[in-house]
């Protein structure tokens, strides 16, 4: 009953925002942009269950119109987007087609020049969920160094942001670098794919100042004001409107001892830990598919649940102070990966000193109004400002 009221909300908020989900049109549907520069060409693709095209994958439709498609890369959570967070993947070949799949989280995160030596174009078509740490956006970043590197145009068939409404969260600092924050983009970045590949070619980006070739097919009658609501959840963990747009908040906890809800209904629309103290709602992980052992699974945990809000806010930091504090300030409580996830190692330090959520913020204001200015620069779309 809560996630079907939550789903009423989103459309009743995309109505009056003057657009209907039906009118927004994704670049993979405006194939009369981009059909003619595959012809004749060896195609790669990198895409995943998201890639959808009218009533199909972009794969079998590419397929369907002659046009060569000779290899598939895939990222995280793999071609079906079934697989768990972080699991290693391997190469395949795809049952129904016969394309082999090479896997971009497996033995390699970037493409290999033997990789892409049969190719002549690339096209990417992946759906983003707008935070810095969802790695789609990292595999999107080394496709285009390696499409530099071999002399190969990428084609980005754009989709909308489900978080692309605001700008929130701290940018990303000099050496804080990893697969799940490559660039110096606050956590809430309020960029499409599109726009963000434009960004990292124009800001030189890619290793060594390249600039890959790039043609951007946009999305029809989208403006960055209007939350969309995704027809595929983006990754298993993902399910619905609400997780997505709880995400670049609850992520954080990834980064401590608490559960976020793997191996639930219910995934990012939870947090939780095996102790009464830490609130009134329970919920127990089990195995299931795209969590097969989440963290503290089979063992009943004590929380908040989110499903319960009447009013989604955006990027906040108050829920991890809030559970800091009922943990009783756990020396236990942040782990490393926390530092990894927030693109600086000062955010942990605060909380622990007793910081408030409006003194923190104040720390990251200047970074977060540069990028504000520079995004600007890249911007495809009606902005929400």
């Amino acid at each position: 009953m809560k996630e079907r009221f939550y789903q009423a909300f989103i459309f009743f908020l995309l109505l009056t925002s003057g657009v209907s989900a039906q009118q927004i049109i994704p670049g993979a549907e405006r194939n009369e942009l981009y059909e003619g520069s595959l012809k004749n060409k060896r195609i790669g693709l990198v895409v995943n269950h998201t890639s959808m095209v009218f009533d199909g994958h972009l794969v079998d439709y590419l397929i369907s119109r002659e046009l060569n498609v000779t290899k598939i890369f895939s990222p995280e959570h793999g071609f079906r987007g079934v697989e768990d967070a972080g699991k290693h993947i391997e190469d395949t070949r795809d049952e129904k087609t016969g394309v082999p799949i090479v896997s971009l989280y497996g033995s390699n995160r970037k493409p290999t020049t033997e990789q892409m030596q049969d190719l002549d174009i690339v096209v990417f078509d992946i759906q983003d969920v707008g935070a810095r740490f969802y790695t789609y956006i990292s595999t999107m970043h080394y496709m285009m160094e390696a499409c530099a590197e071999n002399g190969i145009e990428m084609i980005i068939l754009d989709r909308p942001n489900p978080n692309g409404d605001y700008v929130d969260g701290p940018v990303l600092r000099e050496g804080q670098q990893s697969f799940v924050g490559m660039h110096p983009i606050p956590v809430v970045h309020g960029l499409t794919v599109g726009e963000l590949a434009k960004m990292i070619n124009g800001e030189k980006w890619l290793s060594g100042g390249k600039s890959c070739r790039l043609n951007v097919v946009t999305v029809e009658n989208y403006e960055h004001q209007y939350l969309y609501s995704l027809p595929v959840r983006p990754s298993p963990n993902l399910p619905n409107d609400l997780s997505i747009r709880l995400y670049p908040s609850l992520c954080f906890f990834e980064g401590t001892m608490m559960s976020v809800g793997r191996g639930t209904d219910f995934p990012f629309q939870v947090v939780g830990y095996p102790d009464k103290s830490f609130g009134k709602f329970d919920f127990t992980p089990e195995n299931v598919p795209g969590a097969t052992d989440p963290k503290y699974k089979d063992q009943k945990c004590y929380g908040k649940d989110f499903r319960e809000l009447q009013r989604v806010p955006g990027f906040t930091i108050s829920y991890v102070i809030e559970f800091y504090n009922k943990s009783g300030r756990d020396e236990n409580f942040f782990t490393s990966y926390f530092n990894t996830l927030a693109g600086n190692d000062e955010l942990m330090e605060q909380i622990k000193a007793g910081l408030t959520e409006e003194e923190i913020r104040i720390s990251w204001l200047e970074e977060l109004n540069h990028y504000k200015a520079l995004r600007k620069k890249y911007l495809l779309y009606p902005d929400f400002e």
